[in-house]
This record gives C-alpha cells, sequence and structure tokens, in this order.
C-alpha cells in the first residue's frame, strides 16, 4: 500500500496506527512540496506536553534535512516508529533516524523551513511578509489586512524583478509570498522590503505599504503597523523572517495551541480565494484529513513554478 492509500484510509491520519504520529501525514504532504522546498533546510517544532512547551530542530544547529530525505520513509518505517529509537536504531537508514529525529512519534510538531536557507548572508530568494495578528484581533481581521496589502503591493511590484503575491493561510493568520525571479543579495531585500520603525518617512517599499495599508483601513477600527514588536490589537506587517538564517511555516503544516490541540493546517490560496468574504470559515474548517482528501487540489494553488 502507498502512503497517499495509508494516509487517505486512516479514519484519522495524525493518529493512524492508534498514537499520535504527525510523520505519515507529512510524509504525504511532502511529495508536493519537492518543488518549493529544494534545497531549503526542514525545521520542526515538536511539542512538549511538560516543562518547556517545545523545542525546535534545525539545520543551522543540527544535521539539516531535506525534502528530498523524505523518501526514505517507507511504510515498513512506521511499524518500528511504535518502539523507542534506541531499541531500533540498528534497523534504521541514517535518513530514517534523521527524520525520527525531526519528527519524533507520539508528539505533535510544525513543519518549518529556512526561508532563504540557514546560513547568514545568502541570497534572497523569496520575501516573506507574517501578517501576525496579536491577541484581541480576529482572523478575518487579518484576512482584511492581507487582501488590502496585497492590492497595494501590486501596482508597485509591476517593474520589479519579483512574482504576484502568494498568499497561504498559516492556521491561524496569513503569510505574503514575492519569489524573485534570480536569487538578490541581501542588501535587495535590505534596500526595498526590510522595515523600520526609526525612519521619519519611509524608504523601504514596505514602509511604504504599511502607510498605505493604515491609510486604507483608518475608518475600519483594524490597527496594523510594520514590524516584529507584537502587541494587544493590533496586526503586524513583518518581513523580518525573510534573511537566511529565519524560518517560515511550510504549506500544509499543522497548526498547534498546544502539545495536544491541532487548531490548523497551512493552506495555500489561489488569486479567487482570496476575494471570497467567507474563506476565513472555510480555511478553519481544513483538518489534516481534508487535507489529505484535497491534497491534489490543494497543491496546484502553489505557484505555478513550484507544482
Amino acid at each position: 500500500m502507498s502512503l497517499l492509500s495509508l494516509a487517505r484510509s486512516s479514519k484519522d491520519v495524525i493518529k493512524p496506527f492508534g498514537e499520535t504520529d504527525v510523520l505519515l501525514y507529512y510524509s504525504v504532504v511532502a511529495q508536493k512540496l519537492k518543488k518549493f522546498l529544494q534545497g531549503k533546510e526542514i525545521a520542526s517544532k515538536i511539542w512538549l506536553p511538560k516543562g518547556m512547551p517545545f523545542f525546535i530542530k534545525r539545520g543551522s544547529k543540527d544535521e539539516p534535512l531535506f525534502i528530498e530525505d523524505f523518501s526514505a520513509i517507507t511504510e515498513d518505517f512506521f511499524s518500528l516508529r511504535k518502539k523507542h529509537l534506541k531499541d531500533v536504531k540498528e534497523k534504521l537508514t541514517k535518513k530514517q533516524e534523521l527524520i525520527w529525529r525531526y519528527f519524533v512519534p507520539r508528539k505533535l510538531s510544525d513543519f518549518f523551513y529556512a526561508t532563504n536557507g540557514e546560513k547568514p548572508h545568502r541570497p534572497i530568494e523569496r520575501l516573506f511578509f507574517d501578517i501576525d495578528r496579536g491577541s484581541g484581533v480576529s482572523s478575518e481581521h487579518a484576512w482584511f489586512v492581507t487582501k488590502t496589502l496585497v492590492e497595494v503591493m501590486k501596482e508597485d511590484i509591476k517593474s520589479m524583478p519579483v512574482s504576484e503575491p502568494f498568499v497561504c493561510w498559516t492556521g491561524s493568520s496569513f503569510h505574503v509570498f514575492l519569489f524573485l525571479d534570480k536569487p538578490k543579495p541581501e542588501k535587495f531585500y535590505e534596500k526595498y522590503f526590510q522595515f523600520s520603525k526609526n525612519r521619519e518617512a519611509p524608504e523601504t517599499l514596505t514602509e511604504k505599504w504599511v502607510l498605505d495599508v493604515q491609510e486604507k483601513l483608518k475608518n475600519t477600527g483594524i490597527r496594523v503597523v510594520g514590524g516584529h514588536d507584537k502587541r494587544n490589537n493590533i496586526i503586524n506587517i513583518d518581513p523580518s523572517q525573510t534573511p537566511s538564517g529565519k524560518l517560515c511555516r511550510a504549506p500544509f503544516s499543522l497548526h498547534m495551541s498546544d502539545a495536544k490541540t491541532i487548531n490548523g493546517v497551512d493552506i495555500p490560496l489561489d488569486k479567487k480565494m482570496l476575494y471570497d468574504s467567507k474563506i476565513v470559515s472555510k480555511l478553519k474548517a481544513y483538518t489534516p484529513n481534508k487535507v489529505i482528501k484535497d491534497l491534489d487540489k490543494l497543491a496546484r494553488n502553489l505557484p505555478k513554478k513550484f507544482q
């Protein structure tokens, strides 16, 4: 039986063998992310029921894991994961052991990747804007900010070597991406897209876009700022996870509220979805099983160059 068939036949794809094991789900969605994540170091956020809430495995601190390595996952591998790693280590390949350490059995894990690589000062291939909503701000407001940001972006990027905006629902809010025609030095990001709250007048496109969004939303009661400092009742437009050495949530990643609760799934949007006034409720309805069922359709929402 293929991994896809196994996942689709599971009543609960997150507990396919009775206990929590997110790896079957991730091994299936990984097949649709080979181009999107090619050459990007994978990271995982592993949730813990006691003590510190989670820890992160990533290629800057551990042996790097890549999307191509998921080909080492087999149905037989899952039978070994019912036991402890130390008891079956000699039966695993090096790649299987590495995958095990990134996606631990019986634990929930988010799926991240190094946005532009783990090593510092690497060229920029994609730009990533986090629409980060503080406490007291609804997902619907985050959608309205995202839609407005995309609209103000479009005019300014016409003459730039970037793609049209690509949007993902994170499971709680939204991410907006711009993909460059070819990699650019880190200074390209700093000159055109970095946000600084210390300048009197906007010098980068992001700083201009934040002002444009503020102007368009000034009568809505939605408060928008730029930068990384998260505050209650405010939405941040934050590009700071773009440079190499930073992490981004992968499409189809699970989104957790705690070590026992999946409260959303990252979903790529096509152009029409962004303008659906009921899109947030539709996105919130996605479960891991529904993603597996609709995976072929959802994967077509990824930019064509990554399909």
